[in-house]
């Protein structure tokens, strides 16, 4: 099976400040993630890494004793960037379109 990387949005109800040094504790201690972003105003968590999203719920719900809620996941191969390029041969770097046009 191949490596995916995941990136999860979950709802996590974050009322206090005890609330979200314990969520930050949970997700620090998890080695499969490897980046995370609590949003305390939103009670929003999202976290990116190889890992299967409902256990790493599971184990936030476990470690925090609060309810998680599976918001969106979005899974992505590792290796995304160049099977895109291998797909169309006839495409070279020079012929990419700028990301922004500035007006002239």
């Amino acid at each position: 099976m191949s490596q995916m990387l995941c990136c999860m949005i979950m709802r996590i109800n974050i009322d206090c400040n005890g609330c979200y040094r314990k969520v930050r504790r949970a997700l620090l201690q998890m080695q499969e993630l490897e980046s995370h972003l609590i949003e305390k105003k939103q009670c929003r968590v999202s976290v990116c890494g190889v890992f299967d999203p409902h256990d790493v719920a599971m184990k936030i719900r476990k470690k925090t004793n609060r309810r998680v809620e599976i918001l969106e996941i979005r899974e992505e191969g590792v290796n995304a960037e160049d099977n895109k390029k291998d797909d169309n041969p006839n495409a070279t770097e020079g012929s990419q379109r700028p990301l922004l046009n500035s007006p002239s």
